[in-house]
């Protein structure tokens, strides 16, 4: 006889209904099954998608599949400690980070929590990771430059503030650099008191070897440049929904300075491998697969994240957030399935040549 979960519960509920307690039993659930850094939790019947639960031990988790009888749970961080029958809570909000400038200069994981050993973050306000992008009359057409300081790209191909500039090429051919470039330039805006010159960095490694990050920072500091920049880091050991939600996070924390009549400057470094991990999620949540084994609103992950940057008109701020996200492609394929979608939402492209590079031409334009 197979009896379902599902029914013992409804069974259950009936019976405790006397003593009152229906709301313990909707706001806590119960872990049934738990591999691969996905939970699948029962009895959270009035969970949010995209809401964070907690599992115990302070570790947190956010609801993406919402079944009929169960929850499918994706965990931020290890997996080990949670078994079958675990008490899961529900916190009641979507997922957020703090924002704001006392991130300026740290090195911070996807949900915000300091990873430089420099002690507690000083930040007021949190925000929604995931928040609709601004609609048509907010926005106004991209007219101020953003200086690069690679003259091949400045003089040829420039980027204006609040435009969307992919850099895409092979690995090894200088993506990172141009980037790393782009924010060292900004130092000398810097110097001025003029807010409406400052352009704040915000630097998304994504999937990146920890060392690379590392060196990344290193760079920033001895230039001077990391004092207003923000490093979100989502190493290649950290969980898949960590790097899936690392580039959400760091566009949280743009969106800041956008919103309050600043400019920044956001490096998604990169966008291939959040796809990566994106499609690992999926497949352990039982979604269909469709081209690539990719599941079918990898696009709309994609480009909900980039419409977000924007320039806002004078009645919004007139604030800005410029996106520079990066695709790595395989032996210069631009027509697979990531590198398409992804050209087709950006505004533009800074195609890198591995010939170019090895000749010696670099940035390899």
């Amino acid at each position: 006889m197979d009896i379902r979960a599902a029914e013992i519960s409804a069974i259950l509920k009936d019976q405790i209904k006397s003593f009152g307690q229906e709301a313990e039993v909707s706001e806590v659930g119960q872990v049934l099954s738990v591999g691969d850094g996905i939970a699948r939790v029962y009895g959270l019947d009035n969970v949010q998608a995209g809401e964070m639960v907690e599992f115990p031990g302070g570790i947190r988790g956010m609801a993406l599949n919402l079944e009929s009888d169960n929850v499918g749970v994706v965990i931020f961080g290890s997996d080990r400690t949670i078994k079958e029958g675990d008490t899961v809570k529900r916190t009641g909000a979507i997922v957020e980070v703090p924002v704001g400038k006392g991130l300026l200069g740290r090195v911070v994981d996807p949900l915000g929590n300091p990873i430089d050993g420099k002690g507690p973050i000083e930040s007021s306000e949190m925000r929604r990771v995931d928040v609709k992008a601004p609609g048509i009359l907010p926005r106004k057409s991209v007219h101020e430059p953003m200086s690069t300081g690679l003259k091949a790209i400045d003089a040829l191909i420039p980027v204006g503030r609040g435009q969307r500039e992919l850099v895409i090429g092979d690995r090894q051919t200088g993506k990172t650099a141009i980037i790393l470039d782009t924010f060292l330039n900004q130092k000398s805006l810097h110097s001025t008191d003029n807010e409406d010159d400052k352009l704040y960095c915000i630097y998304v490694a994504i999937g990146q070897k920890r060392s690379t990050v590392a060196q990344f920072v290193k760079t920033l500091e001895e230039a001077g440049a990391l004092e207003y920049s923000i490093v979100v880091a989502a190493t290649a050991s950290d969980a898949a929904p960590l790097q899936f939600l690392a580039p959400f996070a760091g566009c949280a924390m743009g969106e800041y300075f956008r919103d309050n009549s600043m400019h920044a400057l956001i490096g998604y470094d990169d966008l291939t491998k959040q796809a990566v991990a994106y499609r690992q999620m999926s497949l352990l949540l039982r979604r269909p697969p469709g081209r690539e084994a990719f599941p079918g609103d990898v696009f709309y992950l994609h480009s909900r994240l980039l419409e977000r940057a924007a320039k806002l008109n004078d009645d919004h701020g007139k604030g800005s957030l410029t996106a520079l996200p990066v695709i790595e492609t395989q032996g210069n394929d631009v027509s697979a399935f990531i590198p398409t979608n992804v050209i087709s939402i950006t505004d533009g492209q800074i195609f890198l040549e591995t010939d170019l590079f090895y000749q010696g031409i670099r940035p390899a334009v």
